[in-house]
């Protein structure tokens, strides 16, 4: 039985497995991702991410030619691949740093992902990622989830990876949710979605900033404490229900801590960034199943 090295991470709650395979040598079936991230029998995680150098990988092609010699290739508690994740870049981030894949004064690292290229800063709390373009569908997708009485109304958010988002009247409501069974969605997407169900703040903007709190189930892996896309999402999804004067600064509470999203205008239209602490905790060796 083979044995690899590994490191565990979060970004505020949202753990991760982190394997260091620069030159792509590594093929993990899902159901070694799915053991390695098992909570009882493995070390435990919402997802795992392979730490590789782009020219090494067929998905990472163009993420080479863009300058971005590193991918992340994320994967999903199940073992399934995602095509982002906005806590697993940050800590992404934080390992090559810290296992001094990259320069220690770099002003930014370009990583790339199933999503694109993502830029990835220093910030105050810890790190922030240019999620890129994000456009929401005019559909509202029906949510049917335990602890709610009737289905409701969600909005469709892409930032790379789809979400649909569902307000909430109160804080009691968002606390009576038992997100231990996954919501359903009608019509189902084709490749599902994150659902999040979010509950605006009294008043909503504060100082200029918006503030929300959010739970969240993840597709292929269940609740999570947080999920830095949906962090996104729903503060984009709240800031487009209510209008033009809405702030571009948002304060988005989980039940892991408190992130931050920006909206910012560029040439090719508004970009989403998440900022936000990155945790390593520790490392070690782990026997690979099969």
């Amino acid at each position: 039985m083979s044995t690899v090295a590994f490191t565990k991470g979060h970004g505020t709650g949202n753990d991760f497995v982190v394997i260091a395979d620069p030159d792509g040598g590594l093929e993990l079936a899902d159901e070694q991702v799915a053991a390695l991230c098992d909570r009882h029998f493995g070390i435990g995680a919402d997802g795992l991410l392979r730490v590789v150098r782009s020219r090494a990988l067929l998905d990472g092609a163009e993420a080479a030619v863009a300058g971005a010699e590193w991918f992340m290739d994320y994967r999903n508690a199940d073992g399934s691949a995602a095509e982002m994740c906005g806590n697993g870049i940050r800590v992404y981030a934080r390992y090559l740093f810290e296992a001094g894949l990259v320069p220690a004064d770099a002003a930014e690292l370009r990583i790339g992902t199933r999503a694109g290229v993502k830029t990835v800063t220093r910030s105050e709390n810890g790190f922030e990622v240019d999620l890129g373009l994000w456009r929401t569908e005019s559909e509202d997708v029906l949510v049917r989830a335990r602890g709610l009485g009737v289905a409701r109304p969600g909005q469709p958010i892409d930032v790379g990876n789809p979400h649909v988002v569902v307000a909430l009247a109160s804080e009691d409501e968002l606390a009576g949710l038992d997100l231990t069974v996954q919501p359903q969605l009608e019509p189902q997407p084709a490749s599902g979605a994150n659902v999040e169900f979010v509950v605006p703040a009294d008043p909503l903007v504060q100082g200029g900033v918006g503030v929300i709190r959010m739970r969240v189930f993840e597709r292929g892996v269940g609740e999570t404490l947080s999920c830095g896309t949906g962090v996104a999402a729903s503060a984009l999804a709240v800031r487009h229900w209510a209008g033009a004067a809405a702030p571009d600064r948002w304060s988005v509470e989980i039940p892991g801590g408190r992130l931050g999203v920006r909206v910012v205008t560029h040439d090719d239209g508004e970009h989403v960034l998440l900022s936000g602490p990155a945790t390593l905790v520790y490392s070690g060796q782990v026997a690979l199943a099969g």
